[in-house]
């Protein structure tokens, strides 16, 4: 038996869920990015899908919360935890294993600061050494997009905390955007127009269960139902009310197509070859709210360019990290200067 060996991590860190692929075992971790913490001693008592679980159902000494918000660390010391917990679960080898080397996905709109935070935490979570990679470009080695030669490629990665848009050409990010518009976003507005339209409070798990369930952002899709329970604003009794998909659409297309707007906008801003080649191949959407009925259309209409839908949106990034593993030997360590390569682009267009 082999001691000494190994122990490499892809982790797509998501403000909705954290997935680790390991090197040469596929993806082994795929659990919400939630932290169930005991207030009076600050013991941890559950992370990812049993922490979500208790997420507004907990007692007053016991906190369910997010440590990521719009693709960023918003509680560090919840976020290493909640990373020590995954890796332990994900890298259980050899008396003599090393500590992993980890690639680890970054947001497009992520500052220099923001990298090294998240830096950081994998360190002080249990990682010998810590790569990143720009989320967009996870996703479309996960789509199984061929990025070797010069001809251009673009993703849509539409996740929990931000939607990243990326050009793609020679295994680099030519141009990109980020927006805060995503998973998380959509819940807020749905949460928001229940309240104000039904007079009725509903939690975070709820309102992403109208989403998944009734989310359409292109006209035409098909009429759904579903029966959304709460607590009345004013007296706090138990309450319910059913909703309907034309309701649901009413609430997301603005913001939807906001997105297909920005999509538009990188084109704009992207050299006529590398659109012409995007034309021919058409545009890959990811991400878990990639799946929501008619974003692929909405895109389409908007681009006049094909879209699709790719394989496993919500696994692309964590597929695209387990790929990037044959390579980390010549990747660069520690902030990849995100922001400062983006205001360097828009200085010579």
């Amino acid at each position: 038996m082999n001691l000494l060996m190994t122990n490499d991590l892809g982790v797509d860190l998501g403000t909705s869920n954290v997935l680790i692929n390991v090197d040469g075992k596929g993806i082994v971790v795929k659990e919400p990015t939630v932290v169930a913490m005991d207030r009076n001693d600050g013991k941890i008592l559950q992370v990812g899908a049993a922490a979500r679980n208790m997420m507004g159902r907990t007692p007053g000494n016991v906190v369910a919360m997010k440590p990521l918000t719009n693709g960023i660390i918003s509680d560090h010391e919840m976020t290493v935890r909640m990373l020590s917990a995954m890796f332990k679960t994900a890298s259980k080898g050899g008396l003599l294993t090393p500590k992993p080397r980890v690639v680890i996905t970054v947001p497009s709109g992520i500052t220099e600061v923001e990298e090294r935070n998240v830096i950081n935490a994998a360190i002080e979570a249990g990682a010998r050494r810590v790569f990143l990679i720009e989320e967009p470009l996870a996703s479309a080695l996960g789509a199984g997009m061929d990025l070797n030669g010069p001809k251009g490629h673009m993703v849509v990665d539409i996740g929990g905390g931000t939607t990243n848009i990326a050009v793609l050409s020679m295994n680099g990010v030519v141009l990109s955007s980020s927006l805060r518009i995503a998973g998380d976003y959509f819940d807020e507005m749905i949460a928001r127009y229940v309240r104000r339209k039904y007079n009725m409070v509903i939690g975070q798990v709820t309102a992403e269960a109208v989403k998944i369930n009734l989310a359409q952002v292109y006209p035409g899709g098909e009429e759904l139902a579903m029966e959304v329970k709460g607590r009345d604003a004013k007296t706090g009794s138990p309450r319910s009310v059913t909703m309907t998909s034309t309701e649901v659409f009413g609430i997301l297309q603005k913001h939807a197509a906001t997105i297909a707007d920005e999509v538009t906008d990188v084109l704009s801003r992207t050299s006529p070859e590398l659109v012409g080649d995007i034309a021919e191949s058409g545009i890959t959407l990811t991400g878990g709210c990639a799946q929501i009925t008619g974003m692929a259309e909405l895109i389409m209409e908007k681009t006049q360019i094909p879209c699709v839908v790719a394989d496993e949106p919500a696994s692309c990034a964590a597929y695209g990290c387990g790929k990037s593993l044959a390579w980390i030997n010549s990747m660069k360590e520690g902030p990849i200067n995100i922001a400062r390569k983006r205001m360097m682009r828009a200085s010579q267009q």
